[in-house]
């Protein structure tokens, strides 16, 4: 009986399949989208970028490895559903305040920077995100020299 309440509980709390379920609207899925696009943006994931998308994820979010792994995987799935970024920024406009929103374009910046190297096609999101999420050009190249200052060299 105590096994059969547990599983319910587990049911209800991680779902069918004993994962954890991110809601539509979590802040946490829609930031994570956004790094994970920018990850695959230039068309080749760099061990780098992963490896930094996980430590931003799990230590701004405070996630267990686990949690971690599950919103990396929810990211991807949202962001290969996606037609554009609004619906990912709209949920952070509504969801974060203004500091919360300088912080994701932060993380956006140490994604582009973990390889050592720019693409034109990553600078342009983050203007673009930055844009719907009400981050000024000013804001947004300040966070880009803080990050770059602390990032590898460009290969």
């Amino acid at each position: 009986m105590l096994k059969a309440f547990k599983h319910l509980i587990q049911e209800l709390t991680l779902g069918e399949s004993d994962k954890i379920k991110f809601a539509e609207d979590d802040k946490r899925l829609a930031a994570a989208a956004l790094l994970f696009h920018l990850v695959d943006i230039d068309g080749v994931i760099e061990e780098s970028e992963s490896r930094k998308l996980r430590e931003i994820l799990k230590d701004h979010f405070q996630l267990s490895d686990e949690e971690t792994t599950e919103l990396i995987k929810a990211a991807r799935r949202k962001d290969d559903e996606a037609v554009d970024l609004y619906g990912f920024t709209s949920v952070l406009k509504r969801t974060a305040d203004a500091d919360e929103r300088l912080q994701i374009v932060e993380m956006m910046w140490e994604i582009v920077y973990a390889d050592g190297h720019v693409h034109e096609f990553e600078d342009n999101t983050i203007w673009r995100v930055a844009e719907l999420l009400g981050v000024s050009s000013r804001d947004r190249m300040i966070l880009r020299r803080k990050v770059a200052s602390h990032a590898p060299e460009e290969s």
